[in-house]
């Protein structure tokens, strides 16, 4: 669960609300349904697509055959997880990992893969839109943060700048 968190930038009632039947049968994407009942689909990176098969070698054990609940994730009770259940989840290992504190929650995730996304992956502002599934480009916005180094390439980048010589007798003539 963490490492679709991290990697994809689900909500938690999104992961919640994943069915068995929502991930293709090849790992490489699955369908999460959105604020508002929209669905979309999550394309799964090689750390996703590993986490979730070794996690569903284990939700498809013999274990859990008798089972019918088509949840992708379940409870110790092997119903549904709850969005309650994920969060104290995440709290516990948060705590473990000497991180809890009111600075961290489960949206928390959420908002570094964002960023990493637009950041480190060069993942277009309205590409990422599509994945966090939001409705208006400005709500997107609030995870690009950008950073100097990255206004420092942009403008290094412009290609009026290997002409600039040449541009500038253009207009003193």
């Amino acid at each position: 669960m963490v490492t679709l968190f991290l990697n994809c930038g689900m909500r938690v009632s999104e992961l919640a609300g994943i069915n068995l039947t929502d991930v293709d049968s090849g790992l490489q994407s699955l369908r999460v349904t959105g604020k508002g009942s929209k669905e979309r689909v999550v394309y799964l990176n090689d750390a996703c697509q590993a986490a979730l098969g070794e996690y569903l070698l284990e939700r498809t054990s013999n274990k859990y055959s008798a089972v019918q609940e088509r949840a992708l994730f379940l409870s110790r009770l092997n119903q549904r997880i709850s969005v309650k259940t994920v969060q104290a989840m995440v709290y516990k290992y948060l705590k473990l990992a000497g991180l809890d504190g009111k600075h961290y929650s489960v949206h928390k995730p959420r908002h570094p893969a964002a960023t990493l996304m637009y950041q480190s992956g060069n993942v277009d502002v309205r590409v990422l839109k599509d994945i966090l599934g939001h409705e208006q480009l400005n709500t997107t916005q609030i995870y690009t943060h950008v950073s100097d180094e990255n206004m420092k390439r942009a403008v290094a980048a412009n290609p009026l700048d290997e002409n600039r010589k040449g541009f500038k007798t253009l207009f003193h003539r």
